[in-house]
């Protein structure tokens, strides 16, 4: 699967099956994205490259990096040290955001309480969603 952010300017490819698929309602995914909530994918840190230019890193909280394009702005994704190893790229950016379904809502505490979900998904309080 490929992605890009709006100009171009950033390109990532990822191979499949990808290890998760989750919608996160934490503050800090809405404020990057600006957005309700966002739908990421993790992949494992052999499953995913830049096919052009790195985007650059913004250290948004400790043990957090997010990236976005220099240009355009675009929300490309994120990586915390607790779940070492897996990168998260958000859906959005992908070529074909269609393709991967969400199977969760993480960090559903800090759900926004005008936004009503009727998917039948799952819930996690918290964004680690590695943990049972």
């Amino acid at each position: 699967m490929r992605g890009r952010c709006l100009c171009g300017a950033i390109k990532f490819e990822i191979d499949t099956p990808v290890q998760t698929c989750v919608n996160c309602h934490c503050e800090s995914c809405r404020r990057q994205c600006s957005a309700p909530m966002t739908t990421y994918v993790g992949v494992l840190d052999t499953q995913w490259r830049w096919t052009s230019e790195a985007p650059k890193v913004y250290k948004s909280s400790p043990g957090v990096e997010r990236t976005f394009c220099a240009n355009c702005g675009t929300p490309i994704s994120f990586r915390s040290e607790r779940m070492s190893g897996i990168m998260h790229l958000y859906v959005a950016a992908l070529e074909e955001p269609e393709k991967i379904v969400p199977t969760l809502h993480v960090a559903h505490e800090e759900k926004l309480p005008w936004l009503k979900l009727a998917d039948g998904l799952p819930t996690r309080i918290g964004p680690d969603y590695t943990k049972d």
